[in-house]
């Protein structure tokens, strides 16, 4: 009896010590991921807005002050200013001498960061700002952003060209290559409207900066119960699309085909499309 316990007691221990040894690597390999990542944070880069030259106190800064550069994240202060945020500071007056090389901070500059200021501090002279309901996949699977730029299109409820008498569905662009500049609180990558409300990636509406015309007509085609979408654009394209004509059905079933030719002869670029 004793000679079949002592293999049994044998293989037992080595299981548990398997076990244990299994479950120390485990730990450790856990710590040393752990440092790993933290490691990475540490040596991660970001650009950030610098000074070109030396800026002396109570300089109206222009675009040739300015410049970006890669650094450390661990360089960068809260209220660092970002490249899609240095327009914001153009224009403003240095409240301390800065050097060259130096990280901008919204504490350097007249006015102070935009966390904590009105809208309206970021609207361009003579513009306008409106909201408009645009989320999930009228915004673009929500991922449009700040500083974006957009098509607004919308699809209507109109009296028929073609049936007197009767209404249809018609889906037409209202406006091209419109500045975002708000999604929900946010006006920035890392900035919020509200200091005590953190930025969100998710919202309901989308701030646009608009003309007073362009205003009016985004306020009317609200209140007429349009749907309103935003086609996301390259924020390098400023190509103006003339005559886009509005759809209905009698449109999108007589210029489907000619639209999926167009796509494979010029965006494919496929020869053997006749």
């Amino acid at each position: 009896m004793k000679e079949k316990l002592i293999p049994a007691t044998s293989i037992i221990i080595g299981l548990l010590a398997f076990f244990l040894t299994y479950k120390y690597l485990q730990l450790k390999q856990n710590a040393l991921d752990e440092k790993w990542t933290e490691l990475e944070n540490i040596m991660q880069k970001v650009k950030v807005v610098v000074a070109q030259d030396n800026i002396p106190l109570g300089t109206t800064i222009s675009q040739n002050d300015i410049g970006s550069k890669l650094v450390y994240k661990t360089a960068v202060q809260k209220d660092t200013v970002y490249p899609e945020d240095a327009v914001r500071i153009l224009g403003k007056k240095t409240l301390y001498q800065i050097q060259e090389g130096d990280i901008m901070s919204w504490s350097f500059i007249e006015g102070g960061s935009p966390a904590i200021k009105r809208l309206s501090t970021i609207i361009t002279p003579g513009m306008r700002a409106v909201s408009i309901s645009a989320s999930g996949s009228s915004a673009v699977s929500g991922m449009v952003r700040p500083n974006d730029h957009v098509d607004v299109l919308g699809t209507f409820i109109m009296p028929s060209k073609t049936a007197p008498g009767q209404m249809e569905n018609v889906t037409l662009t209202v406006l091209q290559d419109v500045t975002v500049i708000a999604t929900g609180q946010k006006v920035s990558d890392q900035y919020s409207l509200n200091s005590q409300l953190p930025g969100s990636d998710n919202y309901s509406l989308v701030t646009l900066e608009v003309t007073p015309h362009e205003a009016e007509l985004l306020v009317f085609a609200q209140q007429t119960q349009g749907r309103l979408t935003l086609s996301l654009r390259n924020s390098t394209d400023i190509h103006y699309e003339q005559d886009i004509p509005s759809v209905n059905f009698d449109h999108l079933q007589g210029k489907l085909p000619e639209y999926n030719l167009y796509r494979q002869r010029n965006i494919r670029l496929k020869t053997n499309v006749k």
